[in-house]
């Protein structure tokens, strides 16, 4: 299987197919990628400056849930893991499935909605962690379940 992706995103989706999984899309900077968007799309403006520094991986639902799976069950509960998994962490992931019509790809056809991808959006500076984590799960090295580190969502004490 080959593919054009971007070269810091490469080691993480070799990884990923090695593990059986498959991926639509990706992009490790979205922000740099969409750039162009407001000229053409001037109410997007806000939305690329926010996916700056911000990587993605599309995959088939089933293939993006394991793949979380994954690198909950290869770490720590940690703030990284708070990131993927509380809407309300510092940097948290943001992971969408967005139901799709048929119609919108064939007018012909009846409006019928299903969930196809996957959006699994993510701070840049968590590629190497990301990395880390499925090449422990690759190697089978599973972390027990524990307890979950909150502290990265504690304010700051003045």
């Amino acid at each position: 299987m080959s593919a054009d992706i971007d070269e810091e995103l490469a080691p993480i989706i070799e990884v990923i197919w090695r593990l059986g999984w498959t991926t639509w899309t990706c992009c490790q900077n979205a922000g740099e990628s969409n750039a162009g968007w407001p000229k053409k799309l001037p109410h997007m403006a806000p939305v690329v400056a926010a996916q700056l520094g911000w990587a993605y991986i599309d995959f088939p639902v089933d293939d993006g849930v394991a793949f979380l799976t994954a690198l909950a069950q290869a770490g720590p509960r940690d703030a990284f893991y708070l990131r993927m998994t509380h809407w309300a962490a510092p940097d948290a992931w943001h992971v969408n499935a967005k139901p799709k019509d048929r119609a919108a790809f064939d007018q012909s056809q009846e409006s019928q909605f299903g969930f196809h991808l996957l959006l699994v959006r993510f701070p840049s500076y968590d590629r190497p962690e990301i990395l880390r984590r499925l090449l422990a799960y690759e190697a089978g090295q599973l972390i027990d379940p524990g307890p979950i580190d909150r502290s990265s969502m504690n304010p700051v004490q003045p």
